[in-house]
């Protein structure tokens, strides 16, 4: 049962320990050979986590179910599920822990993403695949890039983590026998998304994706409600806010730079949106979060 399985930040770390990241990779084998081998039933609460198993063999097990590992593989763990894993001896590959206000969706949110993420997988790389030999190198890529400190450290970071989880979450997709690819609403709310990633800062009205989409305002409504349970206008407004918060915990940025770099022309209005949607100035969030990550 749940209260029998331990919490941690990283696994056989206490939980009262504030994490001092955002994204922390490490070898398998680093962690794992101090306990024999097997990682013990327990449980993150903010956290997501990623491993890349390139040798080796064990068993990944979710909620008491074993899954066995093939490599080379991808595991991907939500927050608040019970897991360990047992390995072989010569295990080799790394763990990504992720804070989950810093990747691309939100697991369990009704996005494509969201809902995968939110579920644990095992998700097997045919070596002769393009999208999975992409996924390996990008990992790999990520864990040397986790290791050094060069410039531009952070934002190559979210680029490679960004694009491993797409593309093994369309590896996983493709798997599925009950995945339709040809899935028109799953199409359209793609390229919304798309359109709201590169437009979001410049306010367009709902109307402006609709016309984009070729498609009605109406029509639109009801593909996002759908799928959401949200309206456009609130879509753009959940991205607008889940980026300025992201800016406030993760930049030493002004509150006035950040409403400029948003698209706000009155840093005051932006205040007024950020209280809005919150219920606090975006100072006092910042300060309550950034106590909270223990940043």
């Amino acid at each position: 049962m749940t209260r029998n399985v331990p919490t941690y930040e990283l696994y056989g770390e206490n939980t009262g320990q504030k994490p001092d990241f955002w994204l922390h990779c490490e070898t398998i084998p680093s962690r794992s050979s101090l306990h024999h081998w097997e990682i013990r039933p327990h449980r993150h609460e903010s956290f997501f986590q990623i491993l890349y198993i390139d040798a080796g063999s064990g068993d990944a097990v979710f909620d008491g179910v074993p899954h066995a590992i093939v490599p080379p593989a991808v595991i991907t763990v939500p927050p608040r599920l019970n897991h360990g894993f047992r390995f072989s001896r010569d295990i080799d590959g790394f763990v990504i822990t992720v804070l989950i206000s810093h990747l691309k969706a939100s697991p369990g949110d009704r996005s494509r993403l969201g809902t995968w993420l939110a579920e644990p997988h095992l998700t097997l790389l045919d070596t002769g695949d393009g999208d999975a030999a992409h996924v390996a190198s990008t990992l790999r890529r990520l864990g040397e890039e986790f290791a050094s400190q060069r410039n531009g450290r952070t934002d190559l970071l979210e680029a490679y983590l960004t694009t491993a989880l797409l593309l093994t979450a369309r590896i996983a997709r493709k798997t599925d026998e009950t995945a339709n690819p040809d899935d028109e609403t799953e199409r359209r709310m793609e390229m919304l998304q798309a359109l709201i990633q590169r437009h979001f800062r410049s306010h367009k009205p709902a109307a402006f994706y609709a016309e984009s989409l070729g498609i009605s305002l109406a029509h639109l409504s009801r593909i996002v409600r759908g799928r959401t349970r949200h309206g456009v206008h609130e879509l753009i407004t959940r991205k607008l806010l889940d980026e300025a918060k992201r800016e406030l915990v993760f930049t030493f940025a002004t509150v006035q730079e950040i409403s400029y770099r948003l698209g706000f022309a009155d840093p005051a209005y932006f205040s007024r949106f950020f209280v809005k949607q919150t219920g606090q100035t975006p100072r006092a969030w910042r300060i309550e979060e950034r106590e909270r990550l223990g940043m």
